[in-house]
């Protein structure tokens, strides 16, 4: 039995995840209060070749997200970082906009061991 062109994906998804992980805690020691999540098609799984890797900084102050976001570029573990606070973060995940509803019911948080 070979693998599925499904298993590969998830394989592929699986090693992008277990590097971003590795890169977040990295960052986030050095950021503490902080927290990184994954966005948009990397953590949906509908991603393909040219997909961006999005990251949310989030952080409790927007200077905090600000330094946050611009470590995570310094580390090349994404394409585009958004910046946030934790309390911009709370209202806009659960509020009545759908594109910020969709980003916070597929977000993944990278640093969870």
């Amino acid at each position: 039995m070979g693998m599925t062109v499904a298993d590969i994906r998830r394989r592929k998804q699986a090693e992008r995840l277990k590097g971003l992980h590795q890169h977040a805690s990295l960052v986030l020691a050095e950021h503490p209060g902080g927290s990184l999540w994954l966005f948009g098609s990397w953590a949906r799984g509908d991603w393909d070749g040219f997909s961006d890797v999005d990251v949310l900084a989030v952080a409790p102050s927007r200077g905090e997200a600000n330094r946050l976001a611009e470590a995570v570029l310094e580390a090349g573990m994404a394409d585009d970082v958004l910046a946030l606070t934790a309390q911009e973060w709370q209202q806009r995940r659960t509020g009545d906009d759908p594109y910020w509803s969709a980003i916070g019911r597929d977000a993944l948080r990278l640093n969870q061991p």
